[in-house]
């Protein structure tokens, strides 16, 4: 009995946090201090270019070395450049959380992230017989699009089983490892993001081994800001998640354009996510 409560309590942070583990953006919460993450990521979706399917898998270990500071490498490959899944680089992402205040049954978190891209892919599909494929395409990411930086603040609130969170943050695409950032794309973006999570089940606490069930909604907007490619979208991803035993994470998402000018190689996003955390990896103090 004593080493379940103990158990309880070391996972006590997570628990509270279960409703803004958010499946498209990150919360200004981190994962428990001395924890590993490893994640992977499916995402399936149209390509405009061709009308075929596209897919992208993402493995990611995750880090947790502080309270405060948290660390995300991630590998990247999909077919949507080239004729068959391949590698197409990786980024790294680090979120320092400089702000907390605490309340029973509720929180507020403010937090700053960082993130690079060394991507590999070309920034037009390549087809059997051409080099490149020219299509008319906007809009750029560091997941698989192009090589860049990124930074940004995130706000997240908890009020018992509601959570939600904003985030604003700019981006800056740079030249490929094996293509240069076409003149007509534009190299500097800004993002946003409000989301919101709702832990459905269960209704009261009683054990680390009872399932989550979390509800989410996010609106995720991008805008190009150079005056030869200003555009701009807005697009929604409702998801569902499960959490078992505390640790083990199972999320379902689709992404799909609200409204927007940007022409797009990928509209609608399906994505499928596993993660698994192990505690305490260390007895040893940070």
């Amino acid at each position: 009995m004593k080493r379940a409560l103990f158990f309880i309590v070391l996972l006590m942070p997570a628990l509270l946090r279960a409703q803004e583990l958010f499946v498209a953006t990150e919360p200004a919460s981190n994962m428990p201090a001395n924890s590993l993450g490893i994640r992977v990521t499916s995402r399936f979706f149209k390509m405009e270019h061709d009308r075929t399917t596209g897919t992208r898998i993402e493995p990611e270990l995750m880090w947790g070395i502080s309270k405060k500071l948290m660390v995300h490498v991630v590998g990247l490959a999909s077919n949507q450049m080239q004729r068959s899944i391949e590698p197409e680089g990786g980024s790294i992402y680090a979120k320092y959380r400089f702000l907390s205040k605490d309340d029973v049954h509720s929180h507020f978190r403010m937090a700053a992230y960082v993130k690079g891209a060394i991507i590999n892919n070309p920034f037009t599909p390549v087809e059997e017989g051409h080099s490149h494929k020219p299509y008319n395409n906007e809009e750029l990411d560091l997941e698989g699009g192009a090589s860049g930086v990124a930074g940004g603040i995130v706000a997240t609130q908890l009020l018992h089983k509601l959570a939600l969170s904003v985030t604003a943050g700019y981006n800056r695409f740079m030249n490929n490892t094996k293509d240069k950032l076409p003149e007509s794309f534009s190299a500097n973006a800004v993002n946003y993001s409000l989301s919101a999570g709702y832990l459905l089940l269960p209704r009261t606490y009683r054990s680390y081994e009872q399932t989550n069930l979390n509800l989410y909604v996010e609106f995720l907007g991008k805008a190009n800001t150079d005056a030869a490619g200003r555009s701009q979208y807005m697009d929604i991803a409702p998801a569902i998640q499960f959490i078992f035993n505390s640790a083990t994470r199972l999320d379902f998402s689709y992404r799909t354009q609200l409204f927007g000018d940007m022409s797009r190689n990928v509209f609608n996003t399906f994505t499928l996510r596993f993660e698994h955390n192990i505690f305490n990896i260390s007895t040893k103090r940070k």
